[in-house]
């Protein structure tokens, strides 16, 4: 037939491809093969089977259906001027009623008359994009958005601040995918040139998934596995339970050990300046956990690594029974597999953390005093503190 050869040039031509190609559909042939048939891209088939019409070359594209064509703009005015109401004009258009009452809503002029061709004239002018968006029309916002970004917050920490900031002005409320495009889109906020490498990720551009990374294990013979850990820890409700791991530096010769507290997402940071061998991490961790009270070191999760081969000793001299997870199971330890993603904004790969602990005090002060969703954006050291306080 005809449109077996590849289909190039003009709306008519495309138009009866894509009624060849639903034709073809509904006699049970393959997606791929009613491509092959009509002669287009498979592409631009699965397009047409999603609804979305792209523009041919030489021609105007096709609007969506999901927009109100002029037609049936047409028929709510004729409607209307019958005093029909906006609940049988959508059962009669098969459309919403909140469609019909959002068209007259926008549409309608001061005497209450809804002029069809005006509307859609209107509608059309309203369609192209991009558009300005919040952050790019209000410079109060930008700046405020532009100041917690230097402070190396996260854009959904500053959405949640803008709604606290500016109650009572909704026009100043944004979500953080708002933000995020602000920085990859320029037309869309206009935020300061690089604004993306304050990310926790720094990436200049944007990814559609995380790439999955796996990273070598090490394995000590672990006394306890997580399975045998309490189950007041899984459930985070009473605070003491603790989560650790190293974070390396550039070429393995450098490392910090970091604590989360599972409850309060408080963190610390402990500076390994003479080494990361087992007897140098026992030493730091049992120096570090002394300086807390006794009844907020209950566990302590820890991964394969071998760096804690001395785990024994160590519960010997502390009384603190530490758990280690499964091989290759990071979310087993996810608020400091969470914490370290957020240490790499401070310390990016193939570089080496500070050695001297005032330094990792410094941020990890930084990291509790930042508002937290999983806390309803309290922060860790506010939590923290009402524990020590408690007792």
């Amino acid at each position: 037939m005809g449109l077996e050869r590849r289909v190039s040039g003009g709306s008519f031509r495309l138009a009866q491809a894509r009624a060849e190609y639903f034709r073809l559909m509904q006699q049970g042939v393959s997606s791929r093969e009613a491509c092959r048939r009509v002669g287009v891209d498979p592409r631009r088939g699965k397009m047409w089977r999603n609804g979305r019409v792209p523009k041919p070359r030489g021609g105007r594209a096709e609007v969506s259906g999901r927009f109100l064509s002029e037609s049936e703009r047409v028929h709510i005015a004729d409607r209307c001027r019958e005093r029909a109401g906006v609940r049988v004009i959508a059962r009669e258009l098969g459309r919403d009623p909140s469609t019909v009452s959002r068209e007259l809503r926008r549409n309608c002029q001061q005497n209450g008359a809804y002029r069809p061709h005006g509307a859609h004239a209107r509608a059309r002018a309203r369609r192209p994009r991009p558009k300005r968006g919040k952050i790019a029309r209000d410079g109060r916002l930008r700046q405020v958005v532009e100041t917690k970004l230097g402070h190396q917050w996260s854009p959904e920490q500053i959405a949640a601040y803008l709604r606290r900031r500016f109650p009572g002005q909704p026009d100043r409320h944004v979500v953080h995918e708002t933000i995020y495009q602000a920085m990859y889109h320029r037309h869309r906020g206009r935020l300061r040139q690089h604004s993306c490498r304050q990310l926790r990720s720094g990436r200049r551009r944007r990814r559609s998934r995380r790439e999955t990374r796996q990273r070598q294990h090490f394995f000590v013979t672990p006394s306890v596995m997580l399975d045998h850990r309490p189950a007041e820890a899984a459930d985070r409700a009473v605070p003491g339970h603790w989560e650790g791991d190293l974070l390396i530096g550039r070429n393995n010769a450098t490392a910090i050990i970091t604590l989360v507290e599972r409850t309060t997402r408080y963190v610390t940071l402990v500076a390994l300046p003479w080494g990361q061998t087992p007897q140098h991490v026992n030493t730091a961790l049992r120096r570090s956990l002394a300086r807390v009270p006794r009844h907020l070191t209950r566990t302590l999760t820890w991964d394969q690594g071998s760096e804690l081969a001395y785990h024994e000793e160590f519960t010997a001299r502390t009384g603190i029974p530490v758990f280690f997870c499964d091989a290759a199971s990071p979310w087993q330890r996810g608020s400091n597999e969470n914490t370290n993603r957020l240490l790499r904004q401070y310390f990016p790969k193939g570089t080496d953390p500070p050695r001297q602990q005032t330094q990792l005090t410094d941020i990890a002060r930084e990291l509790n005093t930042r508002p937290r969703k999983t806390l309803n954006w309290d922060t860790p050291k506010h939590r923290w503190t009402t524990l020590l306080t408690s007792k």
